[in-house]
């Protein structure tokens, strides 16, 4: 009796046993979804492109632009700017914008990246996840190109010494918080229902207008606009144009988090909003009783570039090619009409191109994500309504960007008296502040 009670147990045992594994698969696979690989894949790669576009895409594009007694200040300047970026966003960086913990401003949790495992997940738009250190790698070359792209304001007479304490405060105060508004989950942005894709606000209305903030206070160079200051090399400033347009599609179809039909969407949008971006600064060059030119022509595929970027995944492929051509003439207006007008040295433009682009391409978005104008928008919420939410991130955007910087500027001014010498500036900063020599 006491066999037969033991071995129907067992029988009664082995029968739970062997129905628990489909229970406890479907308990697992509710707890902790597992990474799609081809996603991953896909991250990883769209990561790489990003930081194609810092180096060596934005070091040359920009360091051709300069004039060659500046070529490796400028190139040094935006790399060693980027590798303190990735440094900060693994201490405090990642967590500040996308932390466990937050309120609308900014959030907590997860400094030195203590909480984070190679199990660790990150959540797309959909049921899927990623890696959560492919997320983190990925928002990472993010930070270090916005702060690099303010640069292009400064080059040519600010210390190398003044740009690291700048880049530091700057990313602490101005990047962190605005990534954490837009992009973060209880973000005031994010809330709100702003579209931003991939960073028109959080990247070039921030860096546009710090950029412009920081030109204004650090003040003209020597002999600007007097003195005639042509880049030196239009030749690598092309190449540097190609290497941009080539990362910036890990940048727009990356930020789908997805190898899914709306990255393909951005994707296409990244091609046709270029260039048609890069045909209409030409075309208004002409009009303009000019010669179409080569730098026109890179000013335009940037601007076009910084346009889309918040309507990548938001605007289909038509209102992707209006909102190119609007932008570039909008942008090349600024730079031409605009800043002379004004006088003030935004030495390669940052403002006029990915300040004033990124303002109309947020602003843009609203319209061209509308379903009537080809948009995927599913029309429940009104253009009027969207266009107003748009307007709000770009005005809340400028103001904490300038009041930011002219926070971080004045610290690094403080600590390092921000501006070279005359003679520094007069000899060239390559070889006052790195004693090396871009060409013999």
């Amino acid at each position: 009796m006491i066999r037969k009670m033991i071995c129907g147990a067992g029988v009664l045992g082995a029968s739970m046993f062997a129905a628990m594994p489909a229970w406890a698969q479907e308990a697992a696979a509710a707890a902790a979804p597992v990474p799609n690989p081809g996603n991953n894949a896909w991250m990883m790669t769209s990561t790489v492109l990003v930081l194609l576009m810092i180096l060596p895409g934005l070091a040359l594009f920009y360091g051709g632009l300069t004039r060659s007694k500046n070529m490796l200040s400028t190139m040094t300047q935006i790399g060693a700017a980027a590798a303190l970026a990735m440094i900060i966003w693994v201490i405090y960086g990642y967590s500040t914008a996308f932390g466990p913990e937050g309120n609308a401003f900014f959030a907590w949790g997860n400094a030195f990246l203590a909480n984070t495992t190679p199990d660790s997940t990150a959540a797309t738009f959909s049921d899927e996840v990623i890696s959560e250190y492919v997320f983190i790698c990925f928002q990472m070359t993010f930070a270090a190109i916005t702060a690099a792209l303010v640069l292009g304001a400064t080059v040519e007479r600010m210390k190398f010494s003044a740009v690291m304490a700048f880049t530091a405060v700057w990313l602490t105060i101005v990047y962190f918080p605005i990534a954490h508004m837009v992009w973060a989950s209880g973000g005031l942005l994010f809330e709100m229902g702003a579209l931003d894709f991939a960073g028109g606000t959080v990247v070039h209305i921030n860096a546009g207008v710090s950029a412009l903030v920081a030109a204004l206070i650090l003040g003209k160079r020597k002999g600007y606009p007097s003195e005639p200051m042509p880049p030196h090399s239009l030749t690598l400033t092309m190449v540097g144009t190609g290497l941009l347009w080539v990362g910036w599609f890990g940048f727009n179809a990356g930020s789908e988090l997805e190898a899914d039909g709306t990255a393909g969407l951005a994707m296409i949008n990244t091609f046709v909003a270029t260039a048609s971006a890069g045909l209409f600064w030409m075309l208004a060059e002409r009009f303009s009783g000019h010669k179409g030119s080569a730098l026109g022509f890179c000013s335009g595929i940037v601007a076009g570039l910084v346009a889309v970027t918040p309507a990548a995944g938001n605007s289909g492929p038509f209102g992707a090619i209006v909102l190119g051509a609007i932008a570039s003439l909008i942008c090349f207006i600024m730079v031409s009409k605009v800043k002379p007008a004004l006088g003030y040295d935004d030495s390669l433009d940052a403002f006029g191109v990915h300040g004033i682009g990124g303002i109309v391409g947020a602003i843009g978005t609203g319209f061209v994500y509308q379903p009537g104008l080809g948009g995927p928008g599913d029309g429940s919420t009104a253009m009027g309504a969207q266009v107003w939410i748009q307007i709000q991130a770009v005005l809340l955007s400028i103001a904490w960007a300038a009041v930011g910087t002219f926070i971080a500027i004045f610290i690094a001014k403080l600590i390092t008296g921000l501006r070279v010498t005359p003679e520094v500036e007069q000899e060239g900063l390559d070889i006052g502040e790195h004693g090396e020599r871009a060409y013999n």
